[in-house]
């Protein structure tokens, strides 16, 4: 009786990881989801030049958000209203969910190389375009002034217009001048070292921590059927169920 009691006991610990582990699961896909729509909506178009790579990148970003919510909501659920059934299932979905996300995290592991080439053709074709094309200006300003930035690789690749070096005003730090002999202050660093590090950072980061994250859901549903199991059929010959 009293191993049995020590079970009970630690039926409600259980639990409450798991409602964690899925609230921190729901959080992570409406991320993921963020993150697709907007390099959906805005950085694919002036960085991500590859059609082929763009559309398979926000595409698996948005339903891998997507199908995290449906799962962690189901997850919470299945948690509480304490089903042994239902929760296996969730542990098996979770295990089909780290399959699938470890094959992409291979995935972007495996078209890095061609990740980073777009990223450079990208930035290049938009600075050939930027004094002729009003929204790729305002697209280019804006990456300078986030990342800190100018130029795909120096300011000297704003070279492009006959009528001599004109620097964008979003390469300089302080001031808003648009020639190069006014603006004395301005980012040294190119927007391509600057991008490439930022988005392999959140990738590689995001990719592994991510991927093995769900096992954790599979441990801890797994755990939880299984001492429902026990605290609700072994007193069962006893005569007695401790969760009615």
């Amino acid at each position: 009786m009293g191993k049995h009691l020590q079970i009970v006991a630690g039926l409600p610990r259980i639990k409450t990881l798991l409602m964690v582990f899925n609230f921190i699961f729901w959080i992570s896909g409406i991320i993921i989801l963020a993150i697709g729509i907007w390099m959906d909506a805005s950085l694919h178009q002036y960085i991500l030049r590859d059609p082929e790579f763009k559309n398979n990148a926000s595409n698996l970003l948005i339903w891998t958000g997507s199908l995290i919510l449906v799962i962690s909501s189901l997850g919470c659920c299945s948690t509480v209203k304490r089903q042994p059934v239902l929760l296996y299932v969730y542990a098996a979905v979770l295990a089909i969910v780290f399959v699938l996300e470890l094959g992409a995290c291979i995935s972007i592991f495996a078209y890095r190389s061609k990740f980073i080439g777009s990223v450079d053709e990208g930035l290049t074709r938009g600075a050939m375009y930027y004094y002729n094309d009003p929204q790729v200006s305002s697209e280019w300003d804006l990456i300078q002034e986030r990342v800190k930035c100018c130029g795909n690789f120096t300011a000297s690749d704003w070279q492009y217009p006959a009528e001599g070096v004109r620097i964008p005003s979003s390469c300089c730090i302080q001031t808003g001048s648009t020639t190069e002999e006014k603006c004395h202050e301005m980012y040294t660093q190119g927007c391509y070292l600057k991008v490439i590090e930022f988005l392999k950072e959140i990738i590689e980061v995001a990719a592994i921590g991510k991927t093995f994250f769900p096992l954790v859901g599979v441990i801890l549903s797994c755990c939880l059927a299984s001492v429902i199991n026990k605290t609700k059929y072994e007193p069962m010959a006893k005569g007695f169920n401790p969760l009615e």
